[in-house]
């Protein structure tokens, strides 16, 4: 996510806590920190403090599964409890998948469910990549 190198001496800690959520607040943890990571480097831009931002991708986290069956996006906390198949999924701002973790629960999944929710995943996080940059004036 960033340039180590481009950024000297400066140390930067991310505590996230998330105040409001019904399930998926590690996956919410992921993606706002990622937005407070850039907006952090930008005001450090601006401040002169840096020549220019390190950050080279945003990244963000969803969670998906399968509830009775049927694939599901962002599972609230009842659906996660009772998920057949759990799923977090973390792309960066590229496309390119950063973790990919998923658990069969209360069963197992096979190859085509897999693709489902990866797919599902994929969709769900280029809106948030959307949403990040709306945030960020991007």
């Amino acid at each position: 996510m960033l340039d180590d190198f481009a950024w000297g001496e400066f140390t930067l800690k991310i505590d996230c806590d998330v105040l409001q959520a019904d399930g998926g607040t590690r996956t919410a943890a992921i993606t706002g920190a990622a937005v407070a990571v850039c907006d952090a480097f930008d005001w450090m831009v601006k401040q002169g403090k840096l020549t220019r931002s390190p950050v080279r991708r945003r990244v963000a986290g969803v969670s998906v599964g399968i509830i009775r069956g049927e694939p599901r996006l962002d599972l609230e906390y009842v659906e996660d409890v009772s998920a057949e198949v759990d799923m977090n999924v973390v792309m960066s701002s590229e496309g390119r998948f950063v973790e990919v973790q998923g658990t069969g629960e209360n069963g197992t999944f096979d190859r085509a469910q897999l693709d489902s929710l990866l797919a599902l995943a994929t969709a769900g996080l280029v809106e948030l990549d959307a949403r990040q940059r709306s945030a960020l004036g991007l």
